[in-house]
């Protein structure tokens, strides 16, 4: 609506000032020394709620950090939608990496750089102006909850129980999540499905000290050679993961849907040169789309033990630890597999070494109907906007909440992201674009005013 378009247009600076105020709080959740940057953020945003328009907002606390709780009602006939967000953000290591301050944000060329950017303040701040764009203007379609969490760069440990404390608070006809990406500007597309994940912690110990690599070298089994002989192991020389019975309630697509999956523009050779690498690599059968968006996976995300600082010291190390993400697809339940890998783990160690595994959080694989009225609001809302059809992907990354807001709540998740995979979110040098800032700020009261009209 020209109205929409005018007000945001006349107040295009103020809002991207604003954000870069919320990028400037180091709202890191991982960090227990920024529990107090953390706070300071949900009070950020709920005065920014209050702003645009919301009749209220709150800061519930839970036994981790805080949930931003808002509302704008318009009209009990209408529906509503609930918004789900959060504000807190990855630690920026490495630090020595960033070309300016993760916690400075800066504009270059187009593109915001800050911790958070586009995961997922940027995101979340768009509905939030968006919010205030159809408040101010006398034009909001539909009633609006906001549900923005401090906790889900951890996990989201708390907010299960958040949803089953506040089911009649809670009450909606949709969820609308911007924390995920679209192929490009020149090619829109919406995420119909994301991954689930299982987050595992391994330790194995040796002897019972560290020990000099001269004098026991050769005789005492070394658990940083063991632990990367036991890792190495998880994968075939095809590149399926060995653990057994872990592809068994695999999901297998048919024909149409690889059809549909491959369909959406790729280029090979342009995307090993943006990352920098030399050749395609992946589970054998499979496209590129296809590994990253419907198939499991298991990657380790860290890993250390013995001496690891300046200079030398030949130590054999008494333990050595990894930790190991898996990305599940449908049919897959992140329990048992945390069991799965725990068992295989334990059974693939030598007597000569102790192994501790740990499974840290998970969450269940999900696919978001594309038939549905709010997927088809969406749809229209990206077509309005962009001037084409958006294509419909499947997400390789997880938000484990969206599983609980189906099973909880019993409520469906429309994914409109805007963000781009090079974005490097979780990595130094966290951009975003401003162009898909702006336009995230210009679609999302047309996904209000569809969804209303064809829920009516």
């Amino acid at each position: 609506m020209q109205v929409w378009k005018e007000y945001q247009s006349k107040n295009q600076e103020r809002f991207l000032n604003e954000l870069l105020d919320l990028l400037r709080i180091p709202s890191i959740s991982a960090d227990s020394q920024h529990k107090a940057d953390v706070a300071r953020c949900a009070e950020a945003v709920r005065e920014s709620l209050l702003k645009a328009g919301a009749d209220k907002a709150e800061i519930v606390p839970t036994s981790g950090h805080p949930i931003v709780y808002a509302e704008k009602n318009v009209d009990p006939k209408r529906p509503t939608v609930l918004v789900y967000g959060h504000y807190d953000v990855q630690p920026p290591d490495p630090i020595e990496l960033w070309t300016s301050g993760p916690f400075e944000p800066v504009i270059k060329e187009g593109k915001i750089f800050a911790r958070g950017a586009c995961d997922d303040k940027g995101q979340m701040f768009m509905h939030v102006k968006a919010l205030e764009v159809m408040t101010k203007t006398g034009e909001l379609p539909c009633n609006i909850k906001f549900m923005i969490e401090g906790e889900e760069e951890v996990g989201s440990s708390n907010l299960g129980k958040f949803l089953e404390d506040h089911r009649e608070r809670l009450k909606a006809d949709i969820v609308l999540v911007s924390d995920t990406s679209m192929i490009s500007m020149e090619h829109p597309s919406i995420e119909s499905g994301l991954r689930g994940l299982a987050y595992m912690e391994v330790e194995v110990t040796g002897p019972n000290r560290d020990l000099h690599s001269g004098v026991y070298g050769g005789a005492v089994r070394n658990p940083i050679n063991e632990l990367c002989r036991m890792i190495a192991s998880l994968h075939d020389e095809y590149n399926h993961i060995t653990i057994p019975g872990f592809y068994d309630k695999v999901k297998v697509l048919t024909d149409e849907e690889k059809k549909a999956i491959n369909s959406a523009p790729f280029n090979q050779k342009e995307y090993n040169e943006e990352l920098g690498i030399r050749e395609e690599w992946g589970e054998k059968g499979y496209s590129n789309l296809e590994r990253t968006g419907t198939r499991p996976t298991l990657d380790v995300n860290g890993i250390w033990g013995g001496y690891t600082g300046e200079g030398a010291k030949t130590v054999l190390p008494s333990k050595a630890s990894a930790k190991i993400s898996m990305r599940l697809v449908p049919n897959q339940n992140s329990e048992e597999i945390a069991d799965m890998f725990r068992k295989h783990f334990e059974s693939i160690a030598p007597k000569s070494v102790q192994v501790k595994v740990t499974a840290h959080h998970g969450g269940e694989p999900v696919v978001t109907p594309t038939d549905s009225l709010a997927y088809k609001a969406a749809a229209k809302a990206i077509a309005t906007t962009f001037g084409k059809d958006p294509i419909p992907t499947r997400g390789g990354g997880s938000i484990p909440i969206v599983a609980l807001f189906e099973s909880i709540l019993g409520l469906k998740t429309v994914l409109l992201g805007f963000g781009l995979d090079n974005d490097n979110i979780h990595s130094p040098n966290e951009k975003y674009d401003v162009a898909n800032y702006e336009k995230g700020i210009e679609t999302i009261p047309y996904f209000h005013k569809f969804f209303a009209e064809m829920t009516a």
